[in-house]
């Protein structure tokens, strides 16, 4: 490995960036402070006075970007303020999904087919002996006249059943997926920022189904005391709050939703960094943040399990090595037999988005 030595330049200037890397910059200040425009750009002030990002001899200053921004359509400005437009919360998508996918140890995820031929929207190059039931769109004119051809010659040209060959088909899957991101509060507990990772794998894992996958379906819910669904637009805005963990509730969500779907397979994917802790009962909020209290563990659990009747994947992602959490997560994926990872912050994208391509091979009977 050979190395390339230059002179060090002391305070190296920054303000080389292009207005589309402070675009991106702009997005991870704006998951950071929950989609709020003007404190991202206060922010974004602040580094500029530590670390000279504008470039003011070029002309390209912060109220250059500020324009640039309007001028986009990013950003809008209502009554002297300042909020993020849904172009501008696709942008955010689009950076996460472009973040995510290139950190990608394995290979990319393509169009995600099933190793399935049968009935389905893609045609392969390889053909096949016509069946009854085969789609005549799928014929091929040139295999089937040249074996009526061989078969009689020229002079006694005619069809026949046996003659006829088909264009194989790639069975394409389609997948219903409910993300699941737990805002307790501890996803900020101890100085550690778990939640922006988390919005962040939501965001690209939307812009991917919507782009990439058009009859896929995505639903995202929170849940903290209780569990509730939230708009794609809104994902950017979601901030964790004083809130137990009420995983029982995210689940009977998850599969309400999911219940609605006709896509052949469905999932869940969980990402938390605690065991549960609060229950609905009696008409109140039954909580127990100490232990693992047996109540709320056994109705959570009792719903993963109605999770593996209805044929519904359970992934669940740890972002915290919790004792507690560690035992609640391995009863959990025994009952439901489903899948488990302990996750970094800065790899959950990658597992999330592995194993969603992966699932999406499989084909459910």
């Amino acid at each position: 490995m050979k190395f390339r030595y230059s002179e060090w330049q002391d305070g190296g200037d920054k303000g080389d960036l292009t207005f589309d890397e402070l675009m991106k910059l702009f997005n991870q200040l704006l998951l950071h402070t929950n989609g709020d425009v003007p404190e991202a750009l206060r922010w974004l002030t602040e580094l500029d006075n530590d670390h000279r990002l504008f470039d003011q001899q070029d002309g390209m200053g912060f109220d250059d970007f500020l324009d640039w921004l309007k001028k986009k359509g990013y950003v809008e400005e209502y009554n002297d303020i300042l909020s993020l437009t849904h172009k501008g919360s696709r942008r955010i998508r689009q950076d996460a999904l472009e973040e995510i996918f290139t950190s990608l140890k394995k290979k990319g995820p393509g169009q995600h087919e099933s190793p399935f031929t049968g009935q389905g929207i893609e045609r392969l190059s390889e053909t096949k002996p016509y069946k009854f039931g085969d789609q005549a769109s799928n014929i091929d004119f040139s295999a089937t006249i040249n074996n009526a051809i061989k078969r009689e010659g020229l002079d006694d040209f005619n069809l026949k059943e046996e003659d006829f060959e088909v264009y194989e088909t790639e069975h394409l899957t389609s997948c219903a997926t409910v993300l699941m991101l737990d805002i307790s509060h501890s996803m900020i507990l101890y100085g550690e920022d778990r939640i922006t990772p988390a919005k962040k794998v939501a965001l690209a894992l939307s812009e991917m189904i919507l782009t990439r996958f058009p009859k896929d379906n995505l639903d995202v819910l929170v849940f903290g005391d209780r569990a509730m669904e939230v708009e794609l637009a809104q994902i950017p805005m979601i901030a964790v709050g004083p809130y137990h963990t009420n995983t029982k509730d995210a689940l009977e969500l998850a599969q309400r939703i999911l219940k609605r779907k006709r896509n052949v397979n469905k999932q869940i994917f969980m990402v938390t960094d605690g065991k549960p802790s609060a229950i609905f009962q009696d008409g109140g909020l039954y909580k127990n943040p100490y232990g693992m209290d047996r109540r709320i563990m056994n109705q959570t659990l009792n719903q993963a399990r109605a999770c593996r009747k209805n044929n519904i994947t359970l992934t669940t992602f740890m972002v915290a090595r919790d004792p507690w959490l560690i035992d609640f997560v391995q009863q959990l994926t025994e009952v439901c037999k489903g899948r488990a990872y302990y996750s970094s912050l800065n790899q959950l994208g990658e597992y999330i988005f592995v194993d969603y391509i992966r699932n999406r091979k499989q084909r459910f009977r």
